[in-house]
């Protein structure tokens, strides 16, 4: 289940989630949390299991009803389990957007391409590093 916890971005278990999203240099992660925190334009969800918080979505909402994603992480000793899929399943379901946006490295396309997503690549944009475009399409049923 998704609950929000961008006001506990600060809390240890929180803050080290948060920083294996956190992309090309962890040391990052501090700056990205001041965005959070000064940006209200900036959500943070956390994906609540047993009492813990195991994997994190940071997005943004845009007027268009797209959605970016800024950061995905699911704990390291729960990956491959389906959960990052359920994250935007549940997200896609509570928020209902048009279009789901990201932009990643290498080492994340798999997974976007996994659950549906076009990846273009964007080439190399940081030394040393090609990024890339992951864009989703919602179709939303009608009932």
């Amino acid at each position: 289940m998704l609950i929000d916890i961008k006001n506990k971005i600060d809390e240890e278990p929180i803050k080290e989630l948060f920083s294996y999203s956190v992309f090309p240099d962890p040391e990052n992660t501090e700056i990205e949390i001041a965005a959070y925190k000064a940006d209200s334009n900036l959500e943070l969800l956390g994906y609540e299991e047993a009492n813990d918080i195991i994997g994190i979505v940071g997005y943004a909402m845009h007027k268009d009803n797209h959605i970016e994603i800024k950061h995905l992480a699911v704990d390291p000793e729960s990956r491959g389990n389906g959960y990052g899929r359920g994250i935007i399943l549940e997200l896609i379901e509570l928020k209902q957007p048009a279009v789901i946006h990201a932009v990643t490295d290498e080492d994340a396309i798999d997974f976007y391409r996994n659950v549906g997503f076009t990846v273009t690549s964007l080439g190399v944009k940081q030394p040393g590093v090609e990024l890339f475009q992951c864009s989703y399409e919602v179709e939303m049923d009608e009932e």
